[in-house]
């Protein structure tokens, strides 16, 4: 599978663009894990055009993580091609559309998903994004606004016509948000038209390996986005690669692995987020730290911890510490489960 000229094995797996959960570090975390792809958090076009410190820090590409997409989203086309600019000047493979996120904060103001009431407009931001910049463009959508107007068999039609090299499709509305299953109907109907030519990448509920073998066989997708299954455990994309694919080198984690994993995560978030020139990390173990509440979506997420007797009270303090001595003693003193 090709989009434009960058190469991808069979049946690639890409880790979805998603708010303070794919920040560069976790970014590297998925492609060593084997997500043959990864996009960035969302970027607002008129942070990145004003120069935001927090936006422009989203947009950074390590050499490690590549392939990477980064993903923009925003409601005027002028604007929009200009913040395309922008990161084009950074040179990442790939500069995805976002008229997907159904959050109020974005989809209300008529941006992400938002733009699915108004065809026309996100038609021409399509348009002007290809238009302003050389790298490949590519747009994640979902089935219509609401279920009354699942348009998406057509509109990837009208998105293809306006040059995008690949089409990421949720299966779900924007009125359903994250609720009831994902309908992968319709993204095969997309897969099956005759008329498209760029590769179809389905999103929406792949949670295990078993999972994403049938859907691949079932729809015919060219790609299988993963979301909120990678949240707090990068390595199920290499559970997924070794049933997709008996060729890939894995040997199961143990519970151990994992609890490593994770630590090795909070200690990149923390050079990230709260290391500079001066300092040095054996010298803030004692320290409250921006990396730790930036990597607590991911300890909240994760799976190993479920299923463990009267853990309550250990996950509370575990999602509470803000010192790194505080928080792996909470991690270290974790035993693995029986059956695990």
């Amino acid at each position: 599978m090709k989009i434009s000229n960058i190469e991808f094995p069979s049946r690639p797996l890409f880790l979805a663009p998603m708010e303070d959960v794919t920040d560069a570090d976790f970014r590297v975390l998925c492609r060593h894990f084997g997500a043959d792809m990864v996009y960035s958090e969302f970027v607002s076009s008129d942070a990145l055009n004003r120069n935001i410190p927090r936006t422009l820090q989203k947009i950074k590409v390590l050499e490690e993580e590549r392939p990477v997409a980064i993903q923009i989203y925003g409601t005027d086309p002028e604007v929009m091609a200009e913040s395309a600019r922008k990161v084009e000047i950074i040179h990442p493979d790939i500069i995805d559309i976002n008229f997907g996120c159904p959050v109020k904060k974005v989809a209300g103001k008529g941006a992400g998903a938002g733009m699915l009431k108004d065809i026309p407009k996100m038609l021409k931001i399509t348009e002007a994004v290809v238009k302003a910049v050389h790298l490949p463009v590519t747009v994640k959508t979902r089935l219509g606004w609401d279920d009354s107007s699942k348009i998406i068999v057509e509109l990837a039609e009208m998105l293809q016509d306006c040059g995008i090299q690949a089409l990421t499709i949720h299966g779900r509305t924007r009125q359903q948000m994250y609720k009831r299953d994902a309908d992968w109907t319709l993204i095969g109907e997309v897969k099956n038209n005759p008329r498209i030519k760029i590769p179809v990448i389905g999103n929406g509920d792949i949670t295990t390996p078993e999972q994403a073998k049938e859907y691949f066989n079932r729809y015919g997708v060219d790609a299988i986005m993963i979301g909120r299954a990678a949240i707090g455990q990068p390595w199920i994309f290499s559970e997924m690669k070794k049933v997709l694919d008996d060729t890939f080198e894995y040997s199961p984690f143990s519970f151990e692995d994992k609890k490593a994993i994770l630590k090795n995560y909070i200690l990149s978030a923390v050079r990230r987020l709260d290391l500079d020139e001066k300092s040095s990390l054996e010298n803030i173990y004692d320290m409250h730290l921006k990396g730790i509440v930036h990597s607590r979506r991911h300890l909240a997420a994760t799976p190993i911890f479920k299923n463990i007797p009267n853990f309550k009270n250990t996950r509370i303090a575990m999602l509470r510490a803000d010192t790194l001595n505080e928080l792996f003693e909470i991690i270290d003193s974790v035993s693995e489960p029986s059956g695990y």
